[in-house]
């Protein structure tokens, strides 16, 4: 089988970690470990956007070191790895790295030679929260509106451009011979519709003496990287390029390409930006990029660091589990549309579905097992629903929970219709082929959940094995 390569976005760290970044490295995960079981070699990468305005800015108002400030800032977004109960074999990679640094000079002179790097004067209305030029068609009653309550800057300067507008065509053939370039397709069809309209070309650079804190240019000291041109490069600089091309061909030629998970904010720079200089820099497209809608609070307002209303992970951890966190994100929002987060619409999600859903079932079945058999049922392997293996193929994992769901359901349901509980008073037999019936459907459940709730599939699964109830219930009702 095809190795298989897949990353997250690198979350900028001008502030702690909120539940929309948490919702892009869970699923993410899901994907990677789905692929794992299947048999596949799997790269997953993640990691942290370190350069730019916005970072250099923050560290001057906390006054500290902006390196001291992103090392403490990137151990935050570093440590949801364990705890949401992400894959620990994982890459985090760092825009400040050294070796990330010199992969994306690198990537500059190789796009310079190759003739789409210029350089000019310019003026240009710029967002500091989304680190991007805005155009007035862009902009609402003259505000950037992602970030409404940024002032957008008037940048004046000489810098780097790089030859966007070049582009046009050779997008527009890839969306045409990949339709399952962006999902959703709907995605697909927005991006193709923003090409259309004509590209313009874009800066690559800032003046250092304005914005020190960035990647410096390789051959003119007075310029660093623009945040963007820098940080997009970690995708190949995450997989050795360009110093160990052995590695990148496994992950990047051989595997087909990386899958980039992302919110539908950075579509434009991950399926038109990014493809583009990947373009000029003579190496193939990603394979696809899978586009997250925005978890919305009260009133459907995006939930964003910029509008201070996000929800912290690690409060819903302590509360809940990681599992419970896994959970939600996979099945209760919508795979690529917006959704709504509140905490009353987290916690009865948690008891309707998790502790009286999965939590009880486990706890019913095998207290019926452990009272009635007396060794542990034999599990044979069983395939898992087509439909399964579609929903996760199409990045749908909303639709593979929903499997998982239907099959809890009708486990449930056969024990209300059947009485095994009260069966095995009347016919023993009869009663422990139920039993031993509902213990491998269980079973079964429980290797579905694998890629979505790692830890509950190892407890149910351990249960099954010891031929005894859990100790304590999977999920207490909160």
């Amino acid at each position: 089988m095809k190795p298989f390569y897949i990353t997250t976005t690198l979350p900028y760290v001008n502030a702690k970690p909120h539940i929309g970044f948490a919702m892009e490295l869970i699923r993410a995960d899901v994907i990677a470990r789905a692929k794992k079981i299947s048999g596949q070699e799997v790269f997953f990468n993640t990691g942290t956007d370190e350069h730019g305005t916005k970072i250099h800015r923050k560290a001057k108002e906390l006054n500290i070191d902006t390196q001291t400030y992103v090392d403490g800032a990137a151990q935050k977004f570093k440590d949801l790895i364990s705890m949401l109960g992400i894959s620990p074999d994982i890459n985090f990679i760092r825009t400040t790295d050294v070796h990330h640094i010199v992969a994306a000079q690198a990537f500059w002179l190789l796009v310079k030679k190759n003739g789409f790097i210029y350089k000019k004067n310019y003026s240009v209305k710029y967002c500091v929260g989304c680190e991007l030029e805005k155009t007035e068609s862009e902009l609402v009653e003259g505000r950037c509106p992602l970030h409404p309550l940024t002032e957008l800057e008037i940048i004046q300067e000489e810098n780097y451009f790089f030859k966007f507008s070049e582009f046009q065509k050779p997008l527009l053939e890839l969306y045409k011979n990949n339709p399952d370039f962006v999902f959703p397709h709907s995605r697909l069809n927005e991006i193709r519709a923003f090409v259309e309209r004509g590209l313009e070309d874009f800066s690559i650079s800032r003046l250092a003496t304005k914005m020190p804190w960035g990647v410096a240019v390789p051959d003119d000291a007075d310029h660093v990287m623009y945040v963007w041109f820098d940080a997009l490069v970690d995708y190949i600089s995450a997989i050795d390029w360009p110093t160990k091309q052995d590695v990148f061909k496994k992950w990047w030629v051989e595997s087909g390409g990386v899958v980039q998970y992302c919110g539908k904010d950075n579509l434009r720079q991950q399926a038109a930006m990014w493809q583009a200089m990947l373009m000029a820099a003579g190496l193939t497209p990603s394979k696809a990029i899978v586009v997250d809608g925005f978890i919305t609070g009260d009133g459907g307002i995006k939930m964003s660091k910029s509008l201070g209303n996000t929800i912290d992970p690690k409060d819903l951890v302590s509360e809940y589990s990681a599992d419970a966190v896994r959970y939600f994100m996979t099945r209760e929002l919508s795979p690529f549309e917006d959704s709504p987060f509140t905490p009353e619409k987290f916690k009865e999600a948690y008891n309707a579905n998790l502790a009286n859903g999965i939590g009880n079932l486990t706890s019913r079945i095998m207290k019926m097992a452990s009272t009635h058999i007396s060794t542990p049922v034999k599990i044979s392997a069983k395939p898992f629903p087509a439909e399964y293996h579609a929903s996760i193929e199409a990045y749908d994992l909303q639709k593979a929970s929903d499997v998982i769901w239907k099959h809890i359901t009708e486990l449930d349901q056969r024990i209300q219709q059947e009485k095994p509980f009260s069966l095995v008073k009347e016919d023993l037999e009869k009663g422990k082929v139920i039993i031993t019936e509902l213990v491998q459907g269980l079973s079964w459940v429980a290797d579905m959940l694998r890629p979505f709730m790692p830890t509950t599939s190892e407890a149910v699964l351990a249960c099954i094995a010891k031929n005894e109830m859990p100790a304590t219930p999977l999920f207490l009702r909160k």
